[in-house]
């Protein structure tokens, strides 16, 4: 990797030759200006006002605007030999812990490599007590033209700068919170919890950039002379008005998207498959009906035919007993009648008796 910077770093007493490179690149695609006309090449060229005249790089120097508009030219050796120590050397000022460094502070990352053999000793001994003392370096250095703040720290077997911010160049965050009162429940924050323990952590090695591969299939298909292919209309994405719906389904589609059984116990706690619309009570009411519910006045009749069949009411259910009773004492008197009646027949049937004839002298 070619340098951009030579110099030295100063720990204490101890010098150590290095070079500094680049520990980044940009991968994303670039455009240039054309003529929408005709498709030509828009180009800048850098002229002189006084000599109106194009003028090529080595003729380009730099200068500072004064404010009545004087330009007073500046040159790398003027930068050169400034009175200041960090002029060619990344100057350790502090250690202190990983935490103490505010993320927002963090600019460009650089690689610290060793120039040179003799170069190897100090930098293995910086590089292993950064290791052992779990701290980060702070550092002053001077560097296009100016002095920048930079954190030291190990990344594998290497020294790694990262330039930081000056605390005074870190906006306020003023005005950017949410200036209305919000009071957000325990079930909500229980949701939010259980959403991103779902999610759970990821490897950043397996992460891309989507925007950059999709602009490089449409670059390869315009050159190719077909048609790109149509990105998918995105869903009209409502104004969310049940935050706890919105929860629940994001929790429950997480884990369908990692493959995992939602089960109908989640199912019974997350409640009905929410969607995130205005809470209404007729539409609550539709969502949840079932399909026997939907199929109209036949089936809905029929239904309750068949809860009546199969659950009476208690009085019709008195009355059946009563009526039950009744037919049994009948039944049972029906049953004696005819045996009394058969027995008691021959005697109480009228029948004539023979009288005996006289008989006559």
């Amino acid at each position: 990797m070619r340098s951009i910077w030579n110099g030295a770093i100063s720990f204490g007493l101890v010098s150590i030759p290095i070079k500094l490179v680049n520990a980044t690149e940009s991968h994303s695609i670039s455009f240039r200006q054309i003529h929408t006309e005709d498709g030509g090449r828009i180009r800048y060229r850098k002229v002189c006002e006084l000599e109106d005249r194009e003028v090529t790089q080595a003729e380009i120097g730099k200068a500072y605007e004064d404010a009545d508009g004087t330009m007073i030219p500046i040159t790398d050796d003027d930068l050169a030999q400034l009175p200041i120590p960090t002029a060619r050397t990344i100057e350790i000022v502090a250690f202190v812990p990983a935490d103490r460094i505010d993320p927002l502070q963090m600019d460009a990352a650089y690689y610290l490599s060793a120039n040179g053999v003799p170069a190897a000793k100090p930098y293995t001994l910086l590089r292993e007590a950064l290791k052992r003392s779990q701290k980060v370096a702070i550092a002053k250095y001077a560097l296009r033209g100016r002095e920048r703040l930079g954190m030291l720290r190990v990344v594998d077997d290497v020294i790694a700068m990262h330039g930081l911010l000056w605390p005074d160049e870190i906006r306020v965050p003023e005005g950017v919170a949410p200036d209305t009162s919000v009071t957000v429940r325990d079930k909500e924050l229980d949701l939010a919890d259980a959403l991103m323990d779902t999610l759970g952590e990821v490897d950043l090695a397996d992460l891309h950039d989507d925007y950059r591969e999709a602009v490089e299939e449409m670059i390869t298909a315009k050159a190719s002379g077909e048609q790109p292919a149509e990105s998918p209309t995105p869903a009209p994405s409502g104004k969310v008005l049940d935050l706890m719906a919105a929860l629940e389904k994001s929790v429950r589609e997480a884990k369908e998207s990692r493959g995992e059984d939602t089960g109908e116990d989640a199912g019974a706690e997350t409640g009905k498959r929410a969607e995130v619309r205005p809470i209404s009570s007729r539409s609550t009411r539709s969502s949840r009906a079932t399909p026997k519910q939907t199929t109209g006045k036949k089936s809905t009749s029929s239904a309750a035919k068949k809860t009546a069949a199969k659950k009476p009411t208690a009085s019709t259910s008195t009355s059946a007993k009563k009526s039950t009773g009744a037919t049994k004492k009948t039944a049972a008197s029906a049953k004696k009648t005819p045996a009394k009646t058969t027995a008691k027949s021959p005697a109480k049937t009228p029948t004539k008796k023979a009288t005996p004839r006289k008989r006559t002298a």
